[in-house]
């Protein structure tokens, strides 16, 4: 069975109570009434030949519509999400207006054995969280990338 891998990057910017970080809300609709465990690191997924690094750019430019901050690359390092996917990351400090994000689209069909083909959001929602409240909705696996931010934050 193959590993299905994603790579994304987690924006941060410091705040007078701490540093914030910039997550999505997952669209489509398993994800529309949710908040906990539906926010995630702007990510996607990559081939084996593709490096982690250049996937987790491309993917922030396909799910943003933004092109991917310059900056100091910070490794948070990989987790194992519940559906076995392993998900790598890097932090980078950026400021970024979430008004100015375009969202990448899928496509699926909706409701299930409908035949009908609909258009949805990668991300529909973006926005700056704290740490201590991005922990009470990020993916729950994902939590660790915060950890990690603020162990090399302190």
């Amino acid at each position: 069975m193959t590993v299905r891998r994603s790579a994304g990057l987690l924006l941060f910017r410091r705040a007078a109570d701490g540093p914030q970080v910039l997550l999505g809300h997952m669209g489509g609709p398993f994800f529309a009434r949710k908040d906990a465990g539906a926010w995630t690191v702007p990510k996607g997924e990559y081939e084996p030949d593709e490096p982690a690094w250049d996937a987790a750019r491309r993917e922030f430019r396909e799910e943003l519509g933004l092109e991917p901050p310059d900056g100091e690359a910070i490794a948070l390092g990989e987790v194992k999400q519940t559906n076995g996917k392993l998900v790598t990351a890097w932090a980078v400090e950026a400021d970024l207006d979430p008004a100015a994000v375009v969202p990448g689209t899928f496509t699926m069909e909706w409701p299930p054995r409908s035949g009908r083909l609909w258009e949805f959001p990668e991300l529909d929602r973006v926005a700056w969280f704290g740490l201590e409240q991005a922990r009470a909705v990020i993916v729950t696996a994902q939590a660790a990338f915060l950890d990690r931010l603020a162990e090399h934050s302190a």
